[in-house]
């Protein structure tokens, strides 16, 4: 039987899942936490916009998982040997660009900048840039507004030139030792397969198209020209940058003979180009056209694709539209919430309401659970992470409205469910304002896995049935796919993603509909949200805000 490799690299661990091309069925499946830092993040404790990662996790991560899932699967499947593997996905967090120096080796893996976070990973969530991508922002508007139509018309704080043009402007040393700066999905591909120096690597159309303004229509990455205005050090860089990129049906390379031994592989197997983890997430959980595929962690991402030769107008908004980012032949378009799992973690880690028992998800969500919609009082915003759609504003912050002295943890926890919901309903409306139509949702992720009420929260919210992808590792199993189609149908895989779609993914038989006495209660909700994050979030708000306070309260008073 032939099978493949997944990788998925998120924010606080690598996962490796192996999977049989033929139907989908994972056989063994291996996780590493990564060591460095808080959770796998390093942190400043002066600075909450800084999150950065050690490359060396990266590469200890894969050398234990893969060796750990070949050991799970042959206990699994006695006929199973690692010589039937046939290719190798890879889907990692972005923007996460790491420096690099000439030869390709990540700084931060030098003696000398081993203690320097600024010479590590800058991991997606890492808002040190937030001036840098106003200011790339203002300059594009004014001289190359096409740089920004195709991501939103905002450059973000989480992507790729303002994380770099904040080291330039604030570490000499760094900025000076680096020779290019490298996407984590990239750099892994190119460790894979031996060609981690520049002028080697090829670099992928997921991440070079949705966060660094990559373009075949204006000659790929922004001009040299464009870049040395906001910094001649960022022109140089463009120098490095290569003129082509490539979706994840190209094969990066194939696996070195030293990376073949080190992990226990066939030698010379594909291994596929990188991507995001929520657009292989996306492909794990079946997308297609008039699917909406919500991959819901610590943030979430939300996936959608329309055939390239269609016309799609311009979203505004949202993190891009790039030919081939997710699937071939079409369109992706990406948005999200910049915290999601974070808001729920900041509420039971950092405020601890009740203690470590009462306080805990569990004991939480289960009173939660006994509450109706409204009848709490409250209504939050989503921005604990600032906004990543549809305002694009970094510098927003999360909001919590209604409360009184008798208000409850379990409120509060639920309130925030609730924020996330209004939060996933304002993207939905966003591509369908814009003709992009949803008539489905599908979720994947270990919360949408795990918490049915969040699930019925979002089913209500939304008006729209909520459907879980089969897979639990639904971003490995993108990246399987990817692996397979790379491989071939010659060599056992699929000639195409739809081909490995159908083979591979599945949706689970619970899903979760709207409770049409709960969406009537949240469609006043969230005339109410939708008017915070107007005042909050935009400089066009103009009405009052006096009515909001009483309306939650009439709401409230039903149930007494």
């Amino acid at each position: 039987m032939p099978y493949t490799i997944g990788l998925d690299y998120g924010t606080n661990s690598v996962r490796c899942l192996i999977v049989d091309v033929t139907n989908g069925d994972e056989l063994g499946t291996a996780v590493y936490e990564y060591e460095t830092g808080e959770a796998g993040i390093i942190l400043d404790q002066a600075d909450h916009n800084l999150a950065r990662q050690n490359p060396a996790d990266y590469i200890k991560g894969l050398e234990e998982t893969v060796k750990a899932a070949i050991a799970e699967a042959k206990n699994a499947v006695k006929r199973f040997e690692a010589n039937q593997i046939i290719g190798i996905g890879i889907d990692t967090t972005g923007s996460t660009p790491l420096p690099v120096d000439k030869n390709g080796t990540p700084l931060g893996m030098l003696d000398e900048f081993k203690d320097n976070p600024n010479a590590h990973a800058w991991l997606w969530k890492d808002h040190t840039g937030h001036a840098e991508a106003a200011e790339i922002t203002d300059l594009a508007k004014k001289e190359h507004p096409e740089y920004l139509a195709k991501c939103g018309g905002t450059y973000s704080s989480e992507w790729f030139f303002s994380k770099i043009l904040h080291c330039l402007r604030t570490d000499q040393k760094v900025a000076d030792a680096a020779y290019t700066w490298v996407e984590h999905a990239d750099y892994m591909t190119a460790l894979l397969t031996g060609t981690t120096e520049p002028q080697k690597l090829k670099r992928c159309r997921c991440a070079a198209g949705h966060k660094a303004m990559f373009n075949d229509g204006w000659g790929g990455y922004p001009d040299a020209e464009f870049l040395s205005k906001l910094d001649p050090e960022l022109g140089k860089l463009r120098e490095t940058l290569s003129e082509k990129t490539f979706a994840v049906d190209v094969a990066a390379g194939k696996l070195t003979g030293d990376w073949a031994e080190k992990l226990g592989l066939p030698k010379n197997i594909p291994v596929a180009m990188g991507a995001f983890d929520a657009h292989l997430g996306a492909v794990g959980s079946g997308i297609k056209e008039g699917i909406l595929v919500k991959i819901i962690g610590t943030s979430t991402c939300d996936m959608a694709v329309a055939p390239n030769d269609a016309t799609l107008p311009d979203v505004p908004g949202i993190c891009g539209i790039v030919d081939g980012s997710i699937l071939p032949g079409h369109f992706g378009l990406e948005a999200g919430q910049s915290a999601v799992g974070d808001i729920f973690n900041w509420f039971v880690n950092y405020i601890q309401p009740g203690g470590k028992e009462a306080g805990s998800h569990e004991a939480l969500t289960e009173k939660a659970a006994t509450l109706k919609p409204g009848q709490s009082g409250l209504l939050a915003l989503d921005w604990n992470n600032g906004n990543r759609t549809v305002l694009v504003d970094q510098r927003l912050t999360g909001l919590l409205l209604g409360q009184t002295l008798h208000t409850r943890p379990e409120e509060i926890y639920r309130a925030l469910i609730e924020a996330t919901a209004f939060g996933a309903l304002t993207i939905i409306n966003r591509f369908e304002e814009y003709g992009v139509k949803v008539s489905e949702v599908i979720n994947c992720g270990g919360i949408a896995e795990k918490n049915p009420l969040l699930m019925q929260i979002y089913a209500d919210a939304t008006g729209r049935e909520m459907k879980i992808s089969r897979s639990a590792q639904s971003c490995a199993l993108g990246a399987c796919i990817a692996g397979a189609v790379v491989a071939g149908k010659a060599s056992g895989g699929h000639d195409s993603f739809a081909d490995a779609q159908a083979a591979m993914c599945g949706i689970k038989d619970v899903t979760y509909k709207p409770i049409a006495e709960n969406a009537e209660v949240y469609r006043q909700l969230y005339t109410l949200y939708k008017q915070l994050h107007d005042a909050f979030g935009t400089q066009e708000f103009s009405g009052k805000m006096a009515n909001v306070m009483k309306e939650l309260l009439k709401i409230k008073d039903k149930f007494i």
